[in-house]
Formats: structure tokens, sequence, C-alpha cells
């Protein structure tokens, strides 16, 4: 019976919490205090360290359009990882296909944050022990030309043309 009452305990407090946090989130949000990361552009470099990323918006311009997006971790040695794909934007959902390798990523505003765990198929977008995963950059520019620059080690433009 103290398990059922202890469990019963447990249980809701960290939806309680994430609702909670959301609704801080949400008035935040109203308030004008933080911007709203579904309004907030993604164009531009991403990067941390030596991770690095390019996001363009599509050519079209069209909301249903997906933006093209590349990624390049270089930890030398034989060590890094190199993708090219698209991301469709939901609010601050970001649904990334990087070939067969697809997931959700996170926007809040001023991070893309990948998830810890990605699917099979995001292992061979790397070399040696690298991996996306958990993956997390700021932005370092907004300019799309500069966005267009990002090139892989065998010098392919990661998002341009």
């Amino acid at each position: 019976m103290l398990a059922a009452a202890l469990a019963a305990c447990g249980s809701g407090a960290g939806d309680a919490d994430n609702a909670a946090g959301e609704q801080l989130e949400a008035a935040s949000i109203a308030a004008g205090l933080v911007a709203d990361p579904a309004a907030v552009p993604l164009e531009g470099m991403w990067a941390r360290d030596s991770d690095r990323m390019c996001i363009l918006p599509p050519g079209d311009g069209g909301s249903d359009a997906s933006w093209r997006i590349g990624v390049m971790l270089d930890y030398g040695e034989g060590q890094g990882c190199t993708a090219r794909g698209t991301l469709k934007r939901s609010g601050r959902d970001l649904a990334v296909a990087l070939g067969g390798c697809r997931f959700t990523a996170r926007f809040d505003g001023d991070d893309i944050q990948f998830p810890a765990t990605l699917p099979a198929p995001c292992a061979s977008l790397c070399t040696g022990r690298a991996s996306l995963s958990a993956l997390i950059v700021e932005r370092i520019s907004r300019s799309m030309a500069e966005a267009r620059t990002l090139r892989s080690a065998d010098g392919a433009a990661l998002c341009g043309d």
C-alpha cells in the first residue's frame, strides 16, 4: 500500500512541472520578455566549438517547403561527421532529414539541439567515434551568403547550390 501511495505521489509531478514551465514561457513570450522560437529566423551559420551548421530557406519561399541544412563536425584524425539535407519547421520542432537519418531537433530561439539518441542510419554520416547525437549549436551569423560558404572536407558546399 505504501508503494502504491509513493508511486501516486511521483506520477504526474514531472507533467505538472512541464505544464508550469510551458505556461511561464508562454506568458514571457506574450509579455515580450523572450522571443517566440516559432518567429525567430533560422537562416544563417550556427556553431559551437568546431561544430558547424548552415541553414538556408526554401528556394521558393513557401512555408511548407523544406529548408536546406548542412552539418560538419571535424575533430581531426578521422573523427567527424558531414551531412546535408532538409528540415521542416513546426514551431520549435525541426524535422531534420539527412538522407536516411531522420529525427526532430529542438529550437529554443537561441540554440538548436539534436536529440541524445538518434536513429541507426545517422551513424553512417560520421567517422571514428564522432556522432551527431546531442549536437548543440548557436547562431553566429544570419548571413545567407556566409551559410552558402560552409564546405565539407572534400570541398562540397553543404548548403549552397
